[in-house]
């Protein structure tokens, strides 16, 4: 088993011990806080926007490069233990910590035998938001390390074919040999022991699924993970404090996850030259209006400082020579219509707002027989899927999902990745002063047409049948959600090929905002070695 990180690097302990420290005192900014004030004006000479995979590579190898740098996070730090001794609730007893601002948990199940599972909580700052647009909604993380905090850890690349296919702009045989392995091994990849998977309780709800395809002639292959599985095979055998084995996923994770704060963003705090504001909204952004002042400063950022409760306790101006925006698809995407549409930033191109996508995401459940037992005990870290991607008329990358709910459900519960042609766009409305996203329920039928394909495939081989009461109605495939939000300013497309915005010097996009509306896999590696990529070439030649 590939289970233990190299040993732990100087860097990334001073980084682990200022997050740490931060948490004790009860702190919103980590680190030294580069900001030099000027009048009621505050300068860095770098600014990325959002904690998630893109926005933390960037500062990490701009902290290297002697570049001092302040990151903002609109969400907490979440290190800090509640009464209860954990930094995250689980899904199973949520409160006021499982969700951003809401007076009930939205999860994406919506009910069990049409009775709905959803819990009213205290409105708080909660590590997960789902943001609503009429027929879609998103899920985000909120936190220092974004979707890192909240997401199921599963660390896929995807086929060199079809990336070539989403970016024919950039080199895939360098991404493969360079960029690819450097972000696995930042992000701490891991894969699981295939004797240990065949034989551990965690995983009987995959080992059921992965009979049911291999009946249907469907292949199936393990999906590796920044979860550590050496943890988890201990979480078995009691030997640890449970996490993925006490149903803790969406709404964070309290052992085993290897999220940003434990990988990039403590290496990046760890330069002595990055620190990171929590509790902080980027509002709007303009053009500086000295230019040439100090540090040459071109662009400035209202910033909002947020209580827990969301509250908005004071504003404050910060200029930057170099913006990174890392705020995810639908934040970097609202940051660059404001501007553009305020006349703030005036001449940014039409094309911001452009090719966002869900990454083709359905969710559906199948109903087992009862000899077939899923397991009262599920490991919420996925590690197995259905790999279809190469049928010709239906591309489907289906991963075997959990339902941690502690009992036996007897259901094999799926997330689809599907190909999907259909783009929504994004529009910014002036009377909300919000992005507000484009996509009917109808682009999501070529999702649902190829998720059907397959599981109608594997129920006609195992005598099984969909369940039609898990998403508040009778729907079998749940398409109106996404964890995998993509587009709005696609690389090479609203960007150049390394994500600097076209006519604006110091106006970079380094997240999934990059990547246009469908991946067939998770896309969070892809995000990472993006951003390895465009940021060594930033580096070399706008900030030497």
């Amino acid at each position: 088993m590939i289970g233990n990180m190299n040993p732990i690097s100087r860097r990334r302990l001073l980084g682990l011990v200022a997050l740490n420290s931060a948490a004790a005192l009860g702190l919103d900014i980590v680190g030294s806080g580069p900001a030099a004030a000027t009048g009621r004006r505050e300068y860095s000479p770098a600014v990325v926007v959002g904690t998630g995979y893109g926005a933390a590579v960037t500062a990490l190898r701009l902290g290297e490069a002697g570049i001092p740098t302040i990151m903002l996070e609109m969400g907490r730090l979440w290190d800090t233990p509640g009464a209860d001794g954990r930094v995250f609730s689980d899904m199973l007893h949520p409160d006021r910590r499982s969700m951003w601002l809401k007076q009930r948990t939205e999860l994406p199940l919506a009910s069990f035998l049409w009775f709905g599972i959803d819990r009213r909580i205290e409105r708080y700052t909660g590590v997960l938001d789902r943001v609503h647009h009429g027929d879609m909604s998103v899920y985000v993380g909120r936190g220092v390390g974004g979707g890192s905090l909240v997401n199921g850890a599963m660390a896929v690349t995807p086929k060199r074919a079809t990336f070539a296919e989403a970016f024919p702009r950039v080199d895939a045989d360098e991404m493969y040999r360079v960029y690819f392995p450097r972000a696995r091994e930042g992000l701490g990849v891991n894969h699981i022991d295939p004797q240990w998977f065949a034989a551990c309780e965690a995983y009987r709800y995959a080992r059921v699924s992965g009979k049911h395809a291999e009946r249907a002639g469907l292949t199936t292959r393990f999906v590796p993970s920044v979860y550590d599985f050496d943890y988890l095979r201990r979480e078995e055998e009691r030997a640890v404090p449970r996490s993925a084995l006490a149903s803790e996923v969406i709404f964070g994770n309290n052992h085993g996850k290897r999220s940003l704060d434990r990988t990039y963003l403590a290496d990046a705090l760890g330069t002595g030259l990055v620190s990171i504001q929590a509790l902080r909204h980027v509002r709007a952004i303009e053009r500086c209006g000295r230019p040439g002042g100090r540090g040459g400063a071109r662009y400035v950022l209202t910033v909002d400082e947020l209580d827990t409760t969301g509250r908005r306790v004071a504003t404050r101006q910060l200029a930057t020579r170099h913006l990174f925006l890392g705020a995810g698809s639908l934040g970097t995407t609202e940051l660059l219509l404001r501007a553009r549409d305020t006349g703030a930033l005036p001449d940014l191109g039409g094309e911001i707002g452009q090719g966002w996508g869900p990454n083709g995401n359905v969710m559906t459940a199948r109903a087992n027989h009862a000899w077939d037992r899923t397991g009262a005990t599920q490991s919420g870290m996925p590690a197995l899927a259905i790999d279809a991607w190469d049928d010709p008329r239906h591309p489907v990358f289906a991963e075997v999902a959990p339902m941690p709910a502690g009992v036996e459900l007897w259901v094999s519960l799926y997330l689809a990745i599907t190909r999907n042609p259909e783009r929504g766009h994004v529009v910014y409305d002036a009377t909300s002063d919000r992005a507000v996203l484009r996509w009917d329920a109808s682009n999501a039928q070529p999702s649902v047409q190829a998720a059907k394909a397959l599981f109608d495939r594997l129920n006609a081989a195992n005598h099984t049948a969909y369940r039609a009461d898990l998403f508040g109605d009778t729907r079998t495939f749940e398409t109106r959600f996404t964890y995998h939000p993509l587009g709005g300013a696609v690389l090479g497309v609203a960007t150049d090929d390394y994500g600097r915005v076209p006519g604006h010097p110091g106006l970079y996009v380094t997240d999934s905002a990059l990547v246009p509306g469908n991946l067939g896999v998770n896309p969070f590696v892809t995000i990472t070695a993006l951003a390895e990529r465009n940021i060594e070439r930033i580096v070399a030649e706008d900030l030497r």
